[in-house]
């Protein structure tokens, strides 16, 4: 199942951006075996200004062809780890190929993309930095991915 993050704002080179490469490459290394991978990253960015609905306009045409959508959000479902990896291996095995993973920008998601989502995540009631959760986000992608292979990297 490849997995698409979709994200809004552009990531320059830094610890964050090397983080998310590093967590990427061993989830795609760990995944490949359990029919995982690989990852992408479609930056957009609403150059205009035009908020929320701009930006989900953008974020439409990054989402793959039937893939399935996730939406990261503080309204979503706090699951653990484990929970989040056999969240992955249902759809796996259900056949979907193409799973979208969507971060919105300042504003969030605008509601009516909000709303076509399949699924909703949250990491907590927090908000977090855009770029933070793209780091925890692959971090959980590899974590998922090593709980599924039964890889010593998640300690529970």
């Amino acid at each position: 199942m490849r997995v698409t993050l979709c994200v809004v704002g552009r990531l320059r080179a830094g610890p964050e951006r090397d983080l998310i490469d590093d967590y990427l490459t061993r989830f795609e290394r760990t995944g490949r075996a359990l029919g995982l991978g690989p990852a992408t990253v479609i930056e957009v960015e609403d150059k205009k200004g035009g908020g929320s609905v701009a930006e989900a306009a953008l974020l439409r045409k990054a989402i793959p062809d039937r893939a399935l959508l996730v939406t990261m959000d503080e309204r979503g479902r706090v699951m653990t780890s484990p929970e989040f990896a056999n969240k992955l291996a249902g759809w796996r095995d259900n056949s979907q190929r193409d799973l979208a993973i969507i971060i919105g920008g300042a504003d969030g998601i605008a509601p009516d993309l909000r709303a076509e989502a399949d699924f909703s995540l949250s990491f907590g009631k927090m908000v977090w930095p855009h770029m933070l959760a793209r780091v925890m986000l692959s971090e959980q992608l590899y974590r998922a991915a090593t709980i599924l292979s039964g890889g010593p990297y998640h300690r529970a």
